[in-house]
């Protein structure tokens, strides 16, 4: 008998749920929220909009005849609690506490654990979260900053990470367990990770913009100049916040994050009518041309405590649906290690995967403390 799945992955205007019997899809479906819906929550911590999409989620599933009861787990999007090794989770009381504070910060995505254990209660059944963007499993060297206060924190994309490695360990015939790979995550912010091992023994934090240029985020900035234009009373904090993510990056040179819309451009000279793109075709170039420079550079970078020792190169998420940035990028890292891409990212996919494995062998789900 295939066990029913409800997966949860929650975002900022809309919601993406998934009811799955087995591995087959019963429905999939973006619940968008109206800027109605959305205002009363404007500059209020996320976690307060749970009551108001927990109750879209049930009506929607009223209006497909699904019955609470069939459900066997409700499986979320992990959120940013404390660090964590990796893995799936039960949602428990320490857990919700600290994904209704965000306790390392308030994200959209810390609502995945609070939503499914909202629903998994009325259903009876467990809720679960797994590989959180918080997942720690870094080697004690690869934490050190040259200043005591600030070590380096891992901030990523460990759900679709772990999932890609899983799929590419499959490809080539061996466990994840006894792989070696570097793995890129690009979409508004980049992470790359190092697994070795099944572990993910470095990666940046790429929710602040450490590593490369990304579409929205400066990456690395040279520290003085840094300092002294925080410094130079130009800017406020938020206004520095907002220059290193959200309008850093690609979208400082070019007035748009849109990958899509700057490679039409740069492709064919055309915009579309009231496009935000800023600069000239040849500068787009330029630009997107010095993004993939730095990601090869942070490949190679991340790549080095391996020895040498890579199974594969992995480049996912939704930039590498430019046909031009991933082949140019495979021409620049493919000397160390055969590459492997997977444009896009399915974040339900990792989801329902992981709830699987965790219905059929229950001992690998972990408690969070």
């Amino acid at each position: 008998m295939p066990k029913n799945i409800l997966v949860i992955n929650p975002g900022s205007t809309s919601d993406d749920i998934g009811f799955y019997r087995g591995l087959r899809p019963f429905f999939e479906v973006k619940l968008e929220y109206s800027p109605k819906d959305l205002a009363p929550y404007a500059n209020r911590n996320v976690a307060e909009m749970a009551p108001m999409k927990k109750n879209l989620i049930l009506s929607y599933l009223k209006k497909n005849h699904i019955d609470l009861k069939e459900i066997d787990v409700v499986i979320g999007r992990g959120g940013l609690t404390k660090h964590t090794e990796g893995g799936t989770f039960y949602v428990n009381d320490a857990m919700l506490a600290d994904l209704k504070k965000g306790y390392l910060g308030v994200h959209p995505c810390n609502l995945g654990g609070i939503l499914a254990k909202a629903i998994a209660d009325e259903a009876g059944c467990p809720a679960l979260i797994s590989d959180p963007e918080v997942v720690n499993e870094m080697w004690p060297e690869a934490q050190y900053t040259g200043m005591p206060e600030l070590p380096r924190i891992p901030i990523f994309h460990a759900l679709s990470q772990r999932r890609v490695a899983i799929h590419t360990a499959k490809q080539l015939g061996k466990r994840y367990e006894d792989c070696r790979f570097v793995i890129m995550h690009a979409g508004g912010g980049v992470t790359f990770g190092l697994h070795i091992g099944g572990r993910v023994v470095d990666v940046n934090n790429g929710l602040d913009g450490e590593g490369p240029m990304t579409p929205q985020r400066t990456g690395t900035l040279p520290t003085g100049n840094f300092m002294r234009l925080c410094y130079s009373g130009k800017y406020t904090l938020p206004e520095m916040a907002l220059k290193v993510k959200g309008h850093g990056g690609v979208c400082a040179y070019c007035g748009t994050h849109d990958i899509k819309a700057i490679m039409r451009f740069i492709e064919t000279g055309e915009k579309e009518e009231n496009s935000p793109i800023t600069c000239t075709r040849e500068k787009a170039k330029e630009v997107i041309d010095a993004m993939i420079y730095q990601m090869s550079k942070y490949a190679a970078y991340t790549a080095a405590p391996a020895e040498g020792k890579l199974d594969a190169v992995v480049l996912t998420g939704a930039v590498m649906y430019s046909e031009y940035i991933r082949e140019t990028l495979k021409k620049k890292v493919s000397w160390l290690a055969p590459v492997f891409v997977y444009p896009g990212s399915d974040e339900k996919a990792a989801l329902k995967e992981a709830a699987l494995r965790a219905l059929e062998n229950p001992s690998l789900i972990k408690e969070y403390k």
